[in-house]
């Protein structure tokens, strides 16, 4: 799996481009080939969204979203002009929120532009960014969209904690095979002090992401309702992102290798190496 994994990032990496001024861009059509879409037309539609979310975060969609003609040669040889999206690396983050989630390109491409979106101080390039920091990246991504997915299902009518818990559990079942948080927990052997998030590694860190993500924009944009019905649309989305991820011939998540750093432990050792170096 990790191969894969690899070989998918050095994809969106290898459709990056920068221009005269050192800053990097995506072409749409570019981007919509890597994530599976085969009919430009709809994946338009996805940037259209992604561009109506720009708009809900005060952002200016201009500095992210440039309109531009671009010459291509026909099958005869001569050239003609269509019309092309020049992206920033915070559009591409808007627009894999916004794509297809039955796309399995689309799981890489949250964790990928997740990753880069939070990570811009680095001048590294991508695969030069250690296990260790993609963990603490992707964790802190996944701390913000578990916040807006209790929101999601507190709207759907998952109010009380108990109840949440509850829900949460299917999400888990459905990514887990049927295990809940408790079983994993013990899985990992962690004392019950620790949480299981903080000892995944990144892949398994980024099914869980892509696991939060949809189930809070489906829960948002089916407007399910009901405690029953929330429980099951995480369950579905669960078991979709674990048949994703046989269908790739990766390893399940509850099989995965515990790290042998916990989140918390790399993040105390970053602190003291900033500490040292300051």
């Amino acid at each position: 799996m990790e191969e894969i994994k690899d070989y998918r990032f050095k994809v969106f990496e290898d459709t990056r481009h920068v221009n005269e001024y050192g800053s990097e861009f995506w072409y749409a059509r570019e981007l919509a080939e890597v994530l599976g879409y085969e009919r430009y037309d709809k994946f338009d539609n996805v940037i259209k969204k992604a561009i109506d979310s720009c708009k809900t975060n005060n952002i200016d969609i201009l500095d992210h979203f440039s309109r531009v003609g671009k010459m291509v040669k026909l099958g005869s040889g001569a050239e003609r002009e269509i019309k092309e999206w020049i992206l920033s690396r915070y559009a591409c983050y808007l627009i894999v929120q916004n794509a297809d989630p039955r796309k399995e390109e689309v799981a890489l491409g949250q964790s990928y532009f997740a990753i880069q979106t939070r990570r811009q101080e680095l001048q590294d390039d991508f695969h030069q960014i250690t296990e260790d920091q993609k963990r603490v990246t992707i964790r802190e991504e996944l701390r913000t969209h578990n916040r807006e997915l209790a929101d999601a299902a507190k709207d759907a009518g998952v109010i009380e904690p108990i109840d949440y818990g509850i829900f949460q559990n299917y999400g888990y079942m459905g990514l887990y095979g049927g295990l809940k948080a408790k079983d994993i927990h013990s899985k990992k052997k962690l004392k019950e002090s620790q949480k299981i998030l903080d000892h995944m590694g990144s892949t398994e860190l980024a099914a869980n992401l892509f696991r939060a993500t949809q189930t809070e924009d489906k829960l948002r944009r089916e407007q399910i309702k009901g405690k029953t019905q929330a429980n099951e649309t995480h369950y579905q989305v669960g078991k979709k992102v674990r048949s994703t991820i046989k269908e790739l011939g990766g390893t399940m998540p509850e099989d995965l290798p515990k790290p042998k750093k916990s989140i918390k432990e790399i993040e105390i050792n970053e602190k003291e190496e900033n500490k040292i170096e300051n």
